[in-house]
């Protein structure tokens, strides 16, 4: 069993930069692979980043390539989201979720999901 807390969301203007955290107890953290989805109200809940059990391995959606970046702290439990010049259409609640196979790109292969984090860009 794994429980995900994110943090570090706010209301920031355009350009701007946040970091996000997703805390994670649970001793078998270490083992997953990790995911960061993000929500916007009327929208699907789509991939944002995700990075693999070691670290080493990061997957990015294009909308955020370069932009955004994954990490891992395995000796705090914690997963972050570095997020740079941020734009209106980044608006949304982002969730941390921890992989269990397949795919890393769809939400339907992460188990155990936070309850989210707002970040709202203005223009």
């Amino acid at each position: 069993q794994v429980q995900l807390v994110e943090s570090g969301g706010g209301l920031v203007q355009a350009g701007g930069s946040l970091r996000l955290s997703c805390a994670a107890s649970g001793r078998t953290f270490s083992t997953y692979a990790m995911g960061w989805f993000r929500q916007a109200p009327g929208k699907e809940r789509e991939f944002v980043a995700a990075i693999n059990w070691s670290g080493s391995t990061t997957y990015y959606a294009e909308s955020v390539k370069g932009r955004f970046t994954i990490s891992r702290d395995k000796s705090e439990n914690t997963v972050f989201l570095r997020m740079n010049t941020l734009k209106p259409e980044d608006t949304a609640v982002y969730y941390c979720a921890a992989h269990m196979g397949g795919s890393y790109y769809s939400r339907y292969n992460y188990n155990y999901w936070g309850q989210g984090t707002q970040v709202t860009v203005s223009s």
